[in-house]
């Protein structure tokens, strides 16, 4: 008992050191437990080991005694291109903040390239009937990094002529750095031998840093917490609900659902994100079908509701920094007046919508190997209205092909692997400060994921 206690603790410190990740659907995962991963993320009602209760509490009744520690190496390529040459009005709409990205044609890809996700799950039997466990993972993130690029800035008033800066907005390097951190303790009970249900209480996370956004500050209600302040971090308390049942012979039915997570300020990054730094976790909920294939396969098939319009730093439009609800401070370091401006009540944020994703998978059993297939698609989160600030977070994938396999090793433990492929999407529109330009988002991914399991 006491080395599980000590490679348990060891574990959980690995997995509670914060990568930094661009997920996949908007900026949640595609999936968490390996064995969903290899079929799309989908098992709401199919769960497979200690993962699963990030996608379904009441799974884990069903798992046993056991632990599984694995990691994802994900590889996530971004890139934004500007096309059209720039303005020069008397006054842009931003004032003296950027409002052409690039002069002329501008394309730009994003450093870091490749990180890796762990993830850490143990199961302790109560009883016959009833379970509790850890589940420690990524919920979610977001990372850019623009080296390059330059920045048309506002004309000068007594030349006439435009303002040229280096980086993406003008301000050097540019870019966002989120990473969401769930440690989940669930319980979980039969009702009867074929239902069950599951609470999880969930620790959340975050940490984040913005970089390259100075000329943005007379735009702020706070122009010191606005950018380049390293990492701030946040934490908040929530729950995930989960129910799975047999509804008639070899077809199983699952739901889970999790509430908003009420997170603390990243009061580093007041001046930037709405309500003074508000940065919450959107409720989420998730329903799905596992049906058994002959004697072999099973067939599971999710609908998850992904709420971003939840949180106002990530949903609220850019369109409060033109459209009056923001007047632009005076002079060096002057701030911004109005509820519109970037960390007010109504600040100007991301724009993103409210995500639903489909998640198809098939698994079959082949000897001591078990296979896995999924595809999944949703439509993604941003409007073309909104491509300025998704610069820093192009969360445009839409799609996800997966694989994946379980091999035995024997009795008690077992290998599994997923790799997953998002093909390229891209989401262009006309850039808000500047009508003669068009600024276009663009991202795929790649992931490779695996993990050890052991019954005890």
């Amino acid at each position: 008992m006491r080395v599980r206690l000590k490679f348990f603790s060891m574990a959980l410190l690995a997995c509670t050191f914060p990568a930094s990740v661009w997920a996949t659907n908007g900026y949640f995962s595609h999936g968490t437990s390996i064995a969903e991963k290899g079929m799309a993320g989908a098992g709401v009602a199919y769960s497979q080991d200690t993962l699963a209760a990030a996608n379904n509490p009441a799974g884990m009744v069903w798992q046993g005694a056991r632990y599984d520690i694995g990691a994802a190496l994900f590889g996530p390529m971004r890139e934004y291109k500007a096309t059209g040459s720039p303005s020069a009005p008397a006054g842009s709409p931003c004032g003296p903040c950027p409002f052409s990205i690039g002069d002329g044609d501008q394309s730009i890809d994003s450093e870091n390239e490749a990180f890796l996700i762990p993830q850490f799950g143990y199961n302790w039997v109560i009883n016959d009937d009833s379970t509790v466990g850890v589940s420690v993972f990524g919920n979610g993130g977001m990372n850019t990094e623009y080296k390059d690029g330059t920045a048309i800035l506002g004309p000068n008033p007594i030349t006439g002529l435009n303002f040229e800066a280096p980086g993406t907005f003008g301000d050097g390097t540019t870019g966002v750095d989120l990473a969401q951190l769930f440690i989940a303790t669930t319980y979980a009970a039969k009702i009867n031998e074929n239902t069950s249900w599951g609470i999880s209480g969930i620790i959340a996370y975050q940490r984040f840093e913005a970089k390259g956004l100075a000329n943005f500050s007379p735009f702020s209600l706070d122009p010191s917490n606005l950018t380049n302040n390293d990492h701030d971090t946040a934490t908040g308390f929530g729950i995930r609900l989960g129910f799975q049942t047999e509804i008639s012979p070899g077809v199983r039915f699952g739901a889970a659902y999790q509430p908003e997570i009420d997170m603390s300020e990243f009061d580093d990054y007041a001046g930037l994100f709405a309500e003074d730094g508000d940065f919450n976790i959107p409720s989420n909920f998730t329903v799905g079908l596992a049906i058994d294939v002959r004697d072999h396969g099973v067939l599971v098939v999710d609908v998850q509701q992904i709420n971003y319009e939840d949180v106002d730093a990530v949903s609220n439009p850019i369109e409060p920094l033109t459209d009056g609800s923001c007047a632009a401070g005076a002079g060096a370091g002057g701030s911004g007046v109005g509820d519109g401006c970037l960390g007010g009540d109504d600040g100007a944020g991301f724009g993103w919508e409210d995500m639903t994703v489909v998640k198809i998978g098939y698994q079959w059993q082949d000897g001591d190997m078990t296979w896995r297939v999924g595809v999944s698609t949703g439509d993604q989160p941003i409007p073309s209205s909104e491509v300025v600030f998704n610069i820093l977070a192009p969360g445009v994938v839409e799609e996800h092909i997966t694989f994946g396999f379980t091999k035995q090793i024997d009795a008690q433990s077992s290998f599994n692997f997923a790799a997953m492929y998002a093909p390229s999407v891209s989401v262009d529109g006309t850039n808000t400060f500047d009508p003669n330009q068009e600024i276009e988002l663009e991202m795929d991914q790649y992931e490779l994921a695996f993990t050890y399991n052991r019954r005890i």
